[in-house]
């Protein structure tokens, strides 16, 4: 078992100041099997790109800041407390417009890497 504790998260120095960082939570070091999860700091002005996922499905905890999810195409603003659940096939993004840090905890599943930049 695991227990991550989204307030360490929350207040972790950003070992990148400035720019995106991402560092993985769980892996098959922690004998996951089919499910991964990654923390993440969205520096201000930037996003991940827009994107899909043909098998994968995620949840995505917002632990601080303000943010967009573009989900096929509908901007839907996010903050801190909110969890996303993003369905295989569907095109999506987060974009941070604040001048401020955005963090969230991600988990999916399965694992292998299944990233579709949608240009």
């Amino acid at each position: 078992m695991k227990i991550i504790q989204t307030e360490d998260y929350v207040k972790k120095e950003n070992p990148t100041p400035g720019k995106t960082f991402r560092s993985d939570l769980i892996t098959s070091e922690d004998k996951a099997k089919a499910v991964g999860g990654m923390f993440a700091i969205l520096a201000p002005g930037t996003q991940v790109p827009y994107h899909y996922h043909e098998k994968r499905e995620s949840i995505i905890m917002l632990i601080r800041g303000e943010a967009i999810e573009i989900l096929e195409g509908k901007e839907i603003p996010v903050k801190a407390g909110d969890v996303l659940f993003v369905p295989a096939i569907e095109k999506h993004a987060i974009v941070n417009r604040s001048n401020k840090e955005v963090r969230y905890i991600e988990f999916w599943t399965p694992v292998p890497h299944d990233f579709v930049e949608v240009k």
